[in-house]
């Protein structure tokens, strides 16, 4: 049993969760991974209170919130095959939606074999899940079980932006510790991550909740009981990441009922504006992206004009679309991923030879990736940062 690739075998219905986490998942991680115990800040549903009688009332919001979510957050448990993830299974963790749909991470299921996907469920339920949706783009992934149990209520998705500083809860199998839950707060919005693709993931939540292997799909909540985010992969050094549930609100739809869903695409790759740049360009401030390159044939050839090397000053400045600032790379992505859509023209306000000026860009889809990478399993790792993003 891995939680980073290793063939598993799934157990029989008869075993209980805690049991097969227990014997087969939790003390081969732990060893392999040369821990010596759970993640810092996880807490874990011991699973035997009906044997040891029920303890007393405890006034916590955090225990409110932990019980009104968990019936509703699966264990993912993932048979491999010869797929991107190299024929390796392992454990993650979903969550079931108000529609009966179950929402994870597409890293956790890509490698699945045909009927390799099977879901736990608090109450100890087994049910094999199919795949009904994927977009390596956002790492999101939607499936199907015939019959949900009734104590699967469904979470919703958040549809506002969440604050900085504001207390979530991020719920899952971390290291293959079933039923756990973090306590942190939203550290930093517009992020972006690396992806297998080439392209970032825009829009990612910043999160001191601690994260492990094996959060992978699951629910980062607020203590309203909404889903702000869905849990992308933690960096170690006491930080995470979320996807947030703004973008998983314009994916999963279209994952429903389509399969796939289409990001627009610009076609630029762009650098951040530091003061060196701003004074050679004549802009008063260091903000905007600089355009770097032009996808030849892409929506913004013929469009926007890339730098030269060699040349300072040369290159178009991208400073608001549709009248929206953008003063970083991360919210260039961030306002494609939220406010854009394929075929959509919108208008650029640019600094082109010191002069601002507005172009019209008609945005295209992305292409398919030239060649998947393996997701980054830790997501960034110390001292580095998520690659700038290709719009």
């Amino acid at each position: 049993m891995s939680l980073v690739g290793v063939a598993i075998r799934v157990p029989s219905n008869e075993r209980t969760r805690r049991r097969f986490l227990r014997t087969a998942g939790t003390i081969s991680t732990i060893a392999a991974l040369g821990l010596g115990g759970a993640g810092t800040g996880a807490a874990q549903d011991d699973g035997d209170s009906s044997a040891a009688g029920e303890g007393p009332d405890v006034d916590s919001e955090y225990a409110a919130v932990y019980e009104e979510s968990i019936d509703s957050v699966v264990l993912v448990s993932v048979a491999g095959t010869g797929g991107p993830g190299g024929g390796r299974g392992g454990l993650g963790t979903g969550f079931v939606l108000e529609n009966g749909y179950v929402l994870t991470n597409n890293h956790v299921v890509e490698a699945a074999s045909e009927g390799g996907i099977e879901l736990q469920f608090n109450n100890g339920e087994w049910r094999t899940a199919a795949v009904v949706g994927t977009d390596v783009y956002s790492d999101l992934a939607v499936l199907e079980v015939e019959d949900v149990p009734d104590v699967a209520d469904g979470l919703s998705l958040a549809d506002f932006r969440p604050v900085i500083g504001q207390e979530v809860l991020a719920i899952g199998n971390p290291l293959g510790l079933d039923a756990s839950v973090s306590q942190g707060i939203v550290s930093g919005l517009d992020r972006a991550l690396p992806s297998p693709t080439g392209f970032s993931i825009p829009a990612a939540i910043q999160t001191d909740a601690p994260i492990n292997p094996g959060n992978s799909g699951g629910p980062l909540v607020s203590l309203d009981n909404e889903v702000l985010g869905v849990v992308f992969a933690g960096a170690g050094q006491t930080i995470g990441f979320a996807i947030s549930a703004q973008l998983a609100n314009r994916v999963v739809p279209a994952l429903i009922e389509d399969g796939d869903y289409e990001h627009p695409y610009m076609g630029v790759g762009v650098r951040p504006v530091g003061p060196s740049v701003a004074e050679e360009i004549g802009l008063e401030e260091a903000t905007g992206v600089l355009v770097a390159e032009v996808v030849p044939n892409s929506p913004a050839d013929g469009v926007l004009e890339p730098a030269v090397t060699g040349r300072p000053g040369t290159g178009d400045v991208i400073v608001a679309i549709e009248g929206t600032p953008i003063p970083t790379q991360d919210q260039l992505s961030s306002y494609l991923a939220l406010e854009a859509s394929p075929d959509e023209t919108v208008e650029v306000e640019i600094v082109r030879d010191g002069e601002r000026g507005t172009v019209e860009l008609t945005l295209g889809s992305r292409p398919e990736p030239e060649r998947q990478r393996p997701p980054i399993p830790g997501g960034p790792g110390p001292g580095e940062r998520p690659p700038g993003p290709r719009p």
